[in-house]
């Protein structure tokens, strides 16, 4: 492993095997908070791929299609927000 500028910027590399298999560096594995079991997702653009924690990704693209959603439901204040909770679970009782 080269070490760059910043602690978090670094290269590694890896051997691509007969079927395809990568064992991805612990290196980063650490930097994308990889454990045995998790997923990853290849984002492939312009020639280039990112590889991220599945997980990760999916919370990211939850928030994006979120974002603005609140104020459009007029969900703009805490007291709103505690009003529709109250209204949710008196519903479910």
């Amino acid at each position: 492993m080269m070490a760059a500028t910043a602690p978090d910027t670094f290269i590694d590399n890896a051997k691509v095997m007969a079927k395809g298999q990568v064992t991805i560096p612990k290196d980063v594995r650490t930097v994308l908070g990889l454990d045995n079991g998790s997923r990853v997702t290849f984002i492939v653009e312009k020639g280039s791929v990112r590889m991220v924690n599945s997980a990760v990704y999916a919370m990211q693209m939850l928030r994006d299609e979120m974002t603005g959603e609140a104020e459009k439901s007029g969900l703009t204040s805490e007291e709103a927000i505690g009003a529709l909770v109250k209204e949710v679970r008196h519903e479910g009782a």
